[in-house]
């Protein structure tokens, strides 16, 4: 019984589909925080993008930017205006957009996050990074680690989707603002007990 491909062709081919996909999320970022800087409004690089920027892993999924909730219509006007497609979004949090030369590659744009509003002040928190070339703000992994944390629930509760990019970064968190920030969540508190024993996170000081 032969098989679908010959020895070795199946994974160059997942190879060359996964290049592909990461060559259209870069350009999608590259567009859209391009456009954001050149027409506004104020926004930064959020999600697993950040972290990548920090040192993590490179998403394959989507690209996470934050901007203010006041300036959501901005935002919108401004990705429309360069060529993004707006898609119908039933989340009250974000919208979502995609350009027509990768259709397959969908930028989120967030105005709340964990049911908070996003404010300029919030903004702030970020740092300017050069990414793909361009300078522009990236929220910093303490930020980044505290919203997905604060995101666990019930429903979704992936550690090993996390844990890696967490790895990466964590020379560059601020432990105790995350374990403060987190302190109510019994997931966040399961997440960073499980990084204490993986050598992970800094250790708790205790007295």
């Amino acid at each position: 019984m032969g098989t679908p491909y010959p020895m070795g062709e199946h994974s160059h081919t997942h190879d060359d589909a996964l290049g592909t996909r990461r060559h259209a999320l870069r350009e999608s970022l590259r567009h859209a925080a391009a456009s954001f800087k050149r027409d506004g409004p104020e926004f930064a690089l959020a999600g697993s993008y950040a972290l990548w920027v920090y040192g993590g892993p490179e998403p394959v999924h989507d690209v996470d930017f934050v901007v203010a909730e006041s300036d959501v219509d901005a935002a919108a006007a401004t990705l429309g205006g360069a060529g993004f497609q707006l898609l119908p979004c039933p989340e009250d949090w974000l919208f979502k957009a995609y350009r027509e030369t990768a259709a397959e590659v969908v930028v989120d744009v967030l105005f709340r996050i964990n049911r908070v509003s996003v404010t300029a002040a919030a903004l702030r928190h970020a740092e300017v990074r050069d990414v793909l070339a361009i300078p522009m703000p990236v929220l910093p992994p303490t930020c980044v680690i505290t919203h997905k944390l604060r995101a666990f629930d019930e429903h979704n509760c992936d550690f090993g989707a996390l844990l890696p990019g967490v790895r990466a970064v964590r020379e560059s968190v601020d432990w105790a603002q995350v374990r403060a920030a987190t302190a109510d969540s019994p997931f966040a508190t399961a997440f960073l007990c499980l990084c204490d024993g993986l050598g992970i996170a800094a250790p708790v000081m205790r007295t």
